[in-house]
């Protein structure tokens, strides 16, 4: 099997979804730290536009969005699993719902005027005001979520995730699954990197117990690496075959067309590429880039968007 090797930042709650998967899975795994905002040049090379984070690469093959990164890390190692039978579906629809539906919440209300202090203490005003440029760019003008509606919702969904671990020590039975992975890092953000706002989790003592496991599960075995060093891997490899999955055809794109990938809520910068598979989860294209070489860059279906370029 290639190295591992995870594109990601510290702070990045999602990124603390898929490192303590890798510990969970006892995977050895390079790290790699991006910038947390544009530009990412070494990244860009690799993706052709998406820069949300975090990004795993395997060779000339670049997986983007967390459940498609932990579906390829299942995949590595089934033991112990993700999706166990039989909650599979069920840890999967939690898992969307804490990823879609818990985070906006958690941070409309970690990003409070004291958490903002937590996050950025010590921080230059310019580089404050940069971040918020740019993650207003990544929603591409759609609103934020208010503090009100924030700090209310995220009280209703800390009621329904603790009401969940009142016969089990994890969210879906005995052993964590992908439900207790996503919806641990937005409560990861509150209580470790906004502390002065973490008193929200004192009315779950059974969720501040579940978070304090979940933590103790660790990243892993993990080395670092350099941007350009990732760069030069993928120039040095060659992308998996895909040329004998199934076709499934849902946008009457044809196989060998130029076509984009874009997010559909957040972080909106199309990748463009030549569609070479499609399958009933994911969407493949093939770039060409002159630092990169020939790469591979998978998107899941689900929360993106193919269209095709015209001509």
């Amino acid at each position: 099997m290639s190295q591992l090797i995870l594109h990601h930042y510290p702070t990045s709650p999602f990124a603390e979804k898929i490192r303590l998967i890798l510990g969970h899975k006892k995977l050895a795994w390079q790290s790699l730290i991006i910038p947390m905002i544009m530009p990412k040049p070494d990244l860009t090379s690799l993706t052709g536009g998406y820069r949300r984070t975090p990004v795993l690469q395997i060779g000339a093959d670049i997986y983007c969005d967390t459940a498609l990164i932990a579906e390829v890390l299942e995949k590595l190692a089934p033991t112990p699993s993700l999706y166990p039978s039989p909650v599979n579906g069920a840890s999967r629809i939690v898992a969307q719902w804490a990823d879609s539906q818990v985070f906006p919440a958690a941070m409309a209300y970690n990003f409070q005027p004291s958490g903002v202090a937590d996050v950025f203490a010590g921080a230059p005003e310019a580089v404050v005001q940069a971040f918020v440029a740019d993650r207003a760019a990544m929603r591409g003008g759609a609103p934020r979520m208010s503090l009100g509606e924030g700090t209310s919702t995220y009280k209703s969904q800390l009621r329904r995730l603790s009401d969940m671990l009142t016969e089990h020590p994890y969210l879906m039975g005995d052993m964590p699954t992908i439900a207790d992975f996503s919806a641990y890092h937005p409560l990861w953000f509150t209580l470790e990197r906004t502390p002065s706002v973490a008193g929200i989790l004192d009315a779950t003592p059974l969720l501040k117990d579940w978070m304090a496991r979940i933590k103790a599960i660790g990243h892993g075995q993990h080395d670092k690496m350099k941007s350009d060093q990732a760069v030069e891997v993928a120039k040095n490899a060659t992308p998996i075959d895909v040329s004998q999955l199934p076709f499934v055809d849902d946008h009457g794109i044809a196989l060998g067309s130029d076509v984009t990938v874009t997010a559909d809520n957040f972080g909106l910068e199309p990748t463009p590429g030549i569609l070479v598979a499609a399958t009933k989860t994911r969407l493949t294209l093939r770039r060409e880039d002159d630092r990169a070489g020939t790469v591979h860059v998978h998107f899941p279906r689900n929360g993106f968007i193919l269209k095709k370029v015209k001509s």
